[in-house]
């Protein structure tokens, strides 16, 4: 159900970029479109993980230098028959994790400082082995395509409004283009709807990563209690770098805000998370 869904929201949001091209350009701009989100993606998926990676200050780490944090990765990588990703330390007191990679053969798993010092082996397992669902699952490209697909959507709609303001766009007999008021509706609608679509993409996946995470170590409670202390802790200590654009690659959401940004969360309300993980334990799941 969770792969029809994302398949379904990224299909929408391909025929979203499409609409978006044909407002600017008509046919000549769907090919533009077209060409601008292929070479997005095409961009994100050699390079964005490294990037991230760097943004947030990330150190790799070797067996020697974090011998139970390695040995712990290396141990659930094992059990879910994965290649063993690359380990990272992140030097931040905010409590937080994420993964990120093309592929299970190139993935990297990134836990903070603070992760580390507030949860028990079991609760940092259970956040661990989440991680690794996203990688074993795909998630971590299909999060980047849905946020290139977001961004390319986002920087059409810009040039729209920049278009109407300087008398420009198509008129409506103009290759199939929607005239003025179409083209301005399309400017601040389309953005909106890419960013609402690319939010619903990361709440089913984590929804799934929690699922396959408790799975692959065993213990859906400790994941449980990893996310009830994480929800309290992280917005007490906010990762003052993070950036909206990255906030869905984390397991839970580092930005820190009142109800209008719950609202419009890339993360599902932890209540269900945990609702979700305690029916596994139960049998109920």
């Amino acid at each position: 159900m969770n792969t029809l869904k994302t398949t379904f929201l990224l299909t929408c949001l391909t025929l979203l970029l499409v609409a978006m091209g044909n407002a600017i350009g008509g046919q000549s701009g769907m090919i533009i479109a077209f060409l601008l989100a292929g070479g997005m993606n095409f961009f994100s998926y050699w390079y964005s993980d490294k990037i991230v990676l760097k943004m947030y200050r990330a150190r790799e780490v070797s067996e020697t230098e974090q011998p139970v944090f390695y040995g712990m990765v290396r141990r659930l990588a094992a059990r879910a028959n994965m290649p063993m990703p690359k380990v990272y330390v992140i030097p931040s007191p905010s409590p937080n994790a994420f993964a990120t990679g093309r592929n299970p053969q190139n993935a990297a798993v990134a836990a903070t400082e603070g992760i580390m010092q507030i949860l028990s082996a079991d609760e940092l397992e259970g956040v661990m082995a989440h991680e690794l669902a996203h990688v074993a699952n795909r998630d971590t490209l299909i999060s980047t395509i849905a946020a290139t697909f977001a961004g390319a959507i986002s920087m059409l709609g810009n040039m729209l409004q920049w278009a109407a303001i300087f008398g420009g766009g198509n008129s409506e007999d103009e290759e199939g283009g929607g005239g003025l008021l179409g083209g301005l509706a399309m400017a601040f609608i389309a953005p909106m709807a890419a960013m609402l679509i690319q939010m619903a993409v990361s709440r089913s996946r984590e929804y799934l990563a929690d699922a396959s995470g408790a799975k692959i170590c065993g213990q859906p409670l400790a994941l449980a209690n990893a996310l009830r202390k994480l929800q309290v802790a992280s917005q007490r200590v906010p990762m003052m770098e993070a950036t909206p654009a990255t906030s869905h690659m984390f397991i839970v959401n580092p930005l820190s805000g009142g109800s209008l940004l719950k609202l419009f969360s890339t993360h599902p309300p932890m209540e269900e998370r945990i609702a979700r993980l305690e029916g596994m334990a139960s049998g109920n799941g």
